[in-house]
């Protein structure tokens, strides 16, 4: 009886979470939504010839589909996703590092930090404005023939142009919402719940093959799915601690003798951010030239298609520069050598057999030059090698392993923004009952 009593009281613990309760139900509610936005289709779009018309797409639109949850295969408000405002984003942190005035934003702190949102939300416009006459274009040559198209020309560019641009930009506020209010990153939060929404179908396709005798190939992407969770979660959890060293210090009557510290590095301090922007970047073009290529019957796009699907290796190369490029990109982003390295003379810490200063940043960055590299091959591994394997088993059940790493990677980090909120309400929780047992005794209350 003591074990069920023990989980009450957890129970009973976490509902008195009332902060943390009340933002995992915002994440939820704020997921629903964006899964009923999914079914909400384009004015003038018949959705069964849109259906029939994806079927028949080459792997690089499937994966499109994929991120959006479905929304592109139904054409909806959101088949666009968040896609526009990543691309903003990349384009407006680039400009960050090499634009003297967006230099001088981010040095300001929170007011060039607002300046900058700004800017990635007026290019997310520009960009879902062009996407969206892009495939409203696009589809008019695809559907316009078969009557898939309840409106034609202008009219049913505008409208489609109107909406998916309004879909986007609810999506970009929802996404920013779900940061503030909720738990976890919320544009990472959004492409994870549109991969989750393909899960089911993805178990009843394993069990219908496994019951159709095809099991070898069902039981070697098992495998493959287990080892490489295993392995995304090994490698998100690794770490390289360099040693740091604490000079003498003196404090009140007492000295305090060398102390011994570390500083922790992660071997993939990107996360999962460059197989997102690798894929924002490199889905959508190759999903118009598809459609476009298909339309007007030309050739060279017909080829540029075939070798942008997904197994081919002019894929595979863009891909893995894309997310090695991303990678370095994003750790200097997130990480400044420098700055690290002038706090810890600030505090008066050394890293043993270097001096502080210059050469502590150096030393510090060049540790952290191998540690990306490393966490970029990791990357790039996880993203195309199940993708190979399961290709050469010939499994009849797709998989994908950036959508793999997306989803453990989003978990992970879900789980440990709430074991963070759960902390921090532990120690409040120690705070005022010290306060109140300190406070009666203490000279300052009597006084």
């Amino acid at each position: 009886m003591a074990q069920p009593s023990a989980a009450a009281g957890v129970l009973g613990g976490l509902g008195k979470l009332t902060e943390l309760r009340q933002r995992l139900v915002f994440v939820f509610l704020a997921l629903v939504v964006y899964r009923l936005g999914t079914y909400i289709p384009v004015p003038g779009v018949n959705p069964d010839e849109m259906v029939k018309l994806m079927q028949s797409q080459p792997g690089i639109v499937q994966m499109f589909n994929l991120f959006s949850g479905g929304a592109l295969e139904r054409l909806s408000v959101f088949a666009l996703n968040v896609f526009p405002y990543i691309t903003a984003s990349i384009i407006v942190q680039l400009m960050g590092q090499i634009y003297p005035p967006w230099q001088a934003l981010k040095k300001e702190g929170e007011s060039g930090r607002r300046k900058l949102t700004q800017y990635s939300r007026i290019g997310t416009v520009f960009l879902a404005v062009v996407q969206a006459a892009g495939i409203s274009t696009a589809l008019q040559g695809q559907l316009g023939a078969s009557g898939g198209l309840y409106i034609t020309g202008p009219a049913f560019v505008i409208n489609a142009v109107i909406a998916l641009t309004a879909g986007t930009m609810f999506l970009m506020w929802l996404g920013e919402q779900i940061t503030e209010r909720g738990v976890g990153n919320g544009i990472s939060l959004l492409i994870f719940a549109g991969i989750v929404s393909s899960l089911p179908s993805g178990v009843i396709a394993t069990f219908t093959a496994v019951a159709d005798g095809i099991v070898f190939p069902v039981l070697v992407l098992i495998v493959v799915v287990v080892l490489t969770t295993m392995f995304v979660v090994f490698m998100e959890r690794g770490q390289r601690r360099i040693t740091v060293n604490y000079a003498r210090r003196q404090g009140g009557r007492s000295a305090y003798m060398n102390q011994a510290s570390h500083l922790p590095l992660k071997i993939n301090m990107a996360g999962v951010i460059p197989a997102i922007f690798a894929s924002s970047l490199i889905m959508f073009p190759a999903m118009l030239t598809t459609w476009f290529g298909s339309s007007q019957q030309a050739g060279w796009l017909q080829t540029l298609t075939q070798a942008l699907s997904p197994g081919e290796p002019l894929h595979m190369v863009l891909f893995s520069v894309l997310i090695i490029g991303f990678a370095f990109f994003y750790t200097a982003l997130v990480f400044n050598s420098q700055e690290t390295a002038d706090n810890l003379k600030k505090s008066g810490a050394l890293v043993p057999g270097i001096r502080p200063g210059k050469a502590t940043a150096e030393y510090i960055d060049g540790v952290l030059t191998r540690l990306t590299l490393i966490g970029a091959l990791y990357l790039v591994a996880v993203c195309l090698l199940p993708e190979i394997m399961t290709t050469f088993v010939q499994s009849p059940v797709p998989f994908g392993g950036t959508s793999l790493l997306i989803v453990v990677v989003v978990v992970m980090d879900f789980i440990a923004q709430i074991q963070a909120h759960l902390m921090s309400h532990q120690y409040e929780g120690l705070l005022k009952k010290a306060n109140l047992k300190g406070g009666p005794r203490g000279g300052f209350a009597r006084g």
